[in-house]
């Protein structure tokens, strides 16, 4: 029997012999397309090969790509261990041709590879072809049923519909008819009964699909039409766990070696027993198997848990497992983090990212089970009450509302909810749920209604070329363009042939400027990357946009924001040198004002390692060492010591930025300095944690480490002013601090003294009303504190009392109550009920507290006597 490790191997090896380049997985992490938060199919790297933006290296390519599917379309969580075949990430095998074959080999190949290859019986397999689609205009699949032919009998090929058979990008793109291929894993005896033909595409567990073949012929314009691309792709793909499982003749994905380390290790971990059921038990097993490697490899790719976008995800799918443990392995303790060294160990040969940064990602998993598990118990009690006062109605649906405070209050993604409340047989009403969430600022953003009309071609270009690492200007034609209303406000996005503004990438902020053309000025907001195209932002078009244009770079932002990036590398050594090897970049912004650098460490940074790694970068800075940039293959990069970061693609060449070799060698795509010294100075500005072993420094260089000095030194020059001019400045704030405290001291003395003049006063006014002692002043105060202190005080010279203490505080009314608790239970008097019911509405403000002290603060202070009266009148 194949090991999974094995089958894949044969893959790779199979495409290799058919002239293939084997190119590793992308990152899981989705940078530079708008429309991806993670890789959700084998193409997506690609994307801009197919759409024509860029020159492929190699018109054969195959690969096994991390993909992650439980956001957007395409959202499998819910099915997740509940069924034997969704997973959220999963390997997809490819074979892909750019422009290079067609139809015939990638029918003959994916044929030969399944039945000769990897054996499998060819009465096990079905074809699908496309079938066509009168209202589109679109005729059946000729050419793929005539290869299909060939090889297949007849009956076992069947025709497909749109849906199951026409695949498309998206809802403009290339797009094209595909061709799938279907096993039949049922016993001889299930087969007689009902033939597999008729279970294809019927969602059957044991019929399924292992292979699509998708051909692009055509690209989708925004009116719906389509038209002929210039070159004809293939793109395929076949997820391996659903191959292994067919291959190592399983009944389930979860039951194959892909799985079945994790699984074991759970067992040894929680003393439970995986039996291969639909128990909750095992559905457990199964939902931790598969989540652990989503949330390993996307954080392993640079994606941190967090509350929005992509981190948001990730941190769901772990809040999912963690429920699933509690609940149902009765495991009470962090467990994820304990199964990481299995997966690296497991993947480490196709997969190291996740070996090598092992202590990083084990530990921001940790932190975030502990996290969760603080609030979960008390989130699991609350929505066993939603669900106990749900099922007393009669519309068996939890109230939005509800759903929401468990997301709020408890961290309870609303997937969470909806899966317990689905265990139930309860659905969430997600309209009010969602109606809260854009009510609450702090966790919603002002939606984008983005209205992109198709690109309007001028100019047929195979690639953008880039000449802003040798120059600021460049001549120029608009290759084409495209407009965007963005809440009915009109923009444009250009794509110039020649262009010299830098793109957003790597951190560094996308250039700003102008394009000149004739007689008319277009200015440039943003420049950033989509789809492997340097796309220019700006408010207006030209009247003639085919005229020659001279594009030019913002050059003073441009200048200010290479010396933040070169001075980022130079502070990355820095850290390396002080902290530790172990320090990796995680994240950075560099831009004109200033840079921030987030890297991996465990602990805060003392003082002293800030001074030392400012000193190095300084000491660095005066070397005025030669920035030496080189293009090179990557392999040759690597060996030379360069840093790659983790959750970035690079291609075969790669660019090299070295400051001194013996020092600071990074593969970089950003702008440089030619020499170390025009950084001038640097400076920390700050230092602390953005996440789980992850920090993060804000730093300035150049210009804007000469402003920052200087604002200092102006401060320092006003301070000294104000202590007059001291020759020793530290000494003499030291010796007001000293002052302060003694007088403060004194002050506290002096108020004790006057409170205990102004207690023995009030006892003196004290009444009798109903067999409760009651005083109600107005007093002269200078706090709020000093009122609930006086309150205090009374109270334990007292017996059976109620007490109501006023005072006008700066213009503002406070109010301090005081119940005996013999009065709270013998007269059903509560303090946090009469400053919350009678009090506040008087004053017009708010308060609370316990039920013998309560407090409340508010606007109208004409209403202090009446305040009095109230309470006096409640006795």
């Amino acid at each position: 029997m194949f090991t999974a490790n094995e089958i894949r191997s044969r893959f790779l090896d199979f495409f290799r012999e058919k002239g293939h380049e084997i190119v590793p997985s992308a990152p899981i992490v989705v940078k530079n397309d708008p429309t991806l938060l993670f890789t959700n199919a084998g193409m997506n790297q690609f994307k801009d090969y197919f759409l024509g933006n860029r020159t492929p290296e190699f018109t054969r390519i195959a690969d096994t790509q991390k993909c992650l599917r439980v956001s957007g379309k395409h959202n499998d969580l819910e099915e997740v261990g509940v069924d034997t075949y969704h997973h959220t990430m999963f390997e997809m095998l490819g074979n892909w041709s750019f422009g290079d074959y067609f139809k015939k080999e990638a029918i003959a190949w994916s044929w030969e590879l399944l039945t000769k290859v990897y054996g499998i019986p060819e009465d096990k397999l079905y074809v699908t072809v496309f079938k066509g689609d009168e209202s589109e205009n679109l005729p059946m699949d000729e050419e793929a049923y005539g290869y299909w032919k060939e090889l297949v009998a007849e009956d076992r090929i069947l025709m497909g519909n749109k849906k199951d058979n026409f695949w498309e990008m998206g809802d403009t793109g290339p797009c094209g008819p595909c061709s799938e291929i279907h096993v039949d894993c049922r016993s001889e005896e299930e087969k007689a009964q009902v033939p597999g033909s008729k279970l294809v595409n019927a969602d059957h567990p044991q019929v399924i699909e292992i292979w699509n073949n998708v051909f692009m012929q055509f690209n989708r314009l925004k009116d719906g039409s389509l038209e002929p691309l210039p070159a004809k792709h293939v793109d395929t793909g076949m997820g391996l766990e659903r191959l292994v499982r067919v291959l190592q003749g399983k009944q389930s994905n979860y039951d194959t070696d892909i799985f079945s380390g994790t699984i074991a290790t759970i067992e040894h971990i929680t003393g439970r027993k995986y039996t291969y059921t639909d128990s909750k038990k095992d559905i457990a097993f199964r939902v931790l198997s598969d989540h652990i490697r989503a949330i390993g490899f996307t954080i392993a790719d640079g994606q941190l848990p967090s509350n929005t976008g992509a981190g948001y995800v990730i941190r769901r799918i772990l809040r999912r497992a963690v429920r699933y443990y509690y609940s149902y392995l009765d495991h009470k303790q962090p467990l994820l983090h304990r199964l990481m060294p299995v997966l690296a160990k497991q993947f480490e040969h196709v997969f190291p990212e996740l070996q090598k940064q092992i202590d990083l990602v084990s530990k921001v998993v940790k932190e975030e089970e502990e996290a969760f598990l603080r609030t979960l118990e008390k989130g699991l009690k609350k929505i066993d009450d939603i669900i106990a006062e749900t099922l007393k109605g009669s519309t068996r649906i939890i109230d939005g509302k509800a759903a929401f405070e468990l997301y709020d209050t408890f961290g309870f993604p609303i997937d969470l909810t909806r899966l317990i409340g689905g265990e139930n047989g309860l659905h969430v009403d997600e309209a009010m749920f969602q109606g809260e969430m854009q009510q609450q600022k702090s966790r919603s953003r002002a939606a984008t209604a983005l209205d992109t009309d198709d690109w309007i071609v001028l100019k047929e270009a195979a690639e953008v070329k880039f000449v802003g690492y040798d120059t600021l200007e460049a001549d120029a034609t608009v290759i084409k363009y495209r407009r965007v209303t963005n809440k009915g406000k009109e923009s444009f996005q250009i794509v110039l042939d020649t262009t010299p503004f830098y793109a957003e990438s790597g951190g560094q902020v996308g250039d700003r400027g102008e394009l000149i053309f004739p007689n008319e000025l277009v200015r440039i907001a943003d420049t950033k990357k989509e789809d492997g195209l340097t796309i220019h932002f700006a408010e207006t078009m030209p009247e003639n946009p085919a005229a020659p244009v001279h594009a030019k770079v913002d050059g003073d932002k441009r200048a200010e924001t290479t010396i933040h990036h070169s001075a980022t590398h130079l502070l990355h050594a820095a850290l390396r040198d002080v902290l530790g090897k172990h320090v990796a970049q995680k994240g950075s912004l560099v831009n004109e004002e200033h840079l921030r650098f987030d890297f991996s460490h465990f602990a805060k940074v003392t003082d002293e390692e800030i001074a030392r790694i400012e000193a190095i970068v300084n000491e660095k800075i005066r070397e005025n060492i030669p920035v030496v940039i080189k293009s090179m293959a990557k392999d040759d990069a690597v060996a030379l010591g360069a840093m790659a970061l983790f959750g970035e693609k690079y291609g075969n060449i790669v660019r090299v930025v070295i400051m001194d070799p013996g020092y600071s060698i990074e593969l970089c795509g950003g702008t440089h300095v030619g020499a170390t010294g025009q950084l001038g100075f640097f400076k920390i500005l700050s230092e602390g944690a953005v996440a789980a072993g992850v920090r993060r420094m804000e730093a300035v260089s150049g210009k804007a480490a000469e402003d920052h000095v200087n604002e200092q030194l102006q401060l320092i020059t006003a301070i000294k002013a104000q202590l007059k001019n001291a020759k020793d400045p530290l000494k003499a704030i030291e010796k007001l601090q000293e002052e302060k405290s003694q007088l403060e001291k004194h002050l506290e003395n002096l108020e004790a003294r006057q409170l205990v003049g102004m207690r023995n006063e009030l006892l003196t006014k004290d009444e009798i009303i109903n067999q409760v002692s009651f005083i109600g002043q107005i007093v002269n105060v200078g706090s709020a504190d000093t009122l609930k202190k006086l309150c205090f005080d009374l109270k334990s010279h007292l017996n059976d009392h109620v007490i109501v203490l006023c005072a006008n505080i700066d213009g503002k009314p406070f109010v301090a109550v005081a119940v005996d608790e013999k009065v709270v239970a013998a007269k059903g008097l509560d303090a946090g009920k009469i400053i919350k019911e009678q009090v506040a509405p008087l004053i017009k403000g708010g308060g609370g507290g316990q039920k013998t002290l309560a407090t409340a603060g508010g606007q109208d202070v004409a209403n202090l006597q009446a305040v009095i009266e109230r309470v006096r009148g409640l006795l």
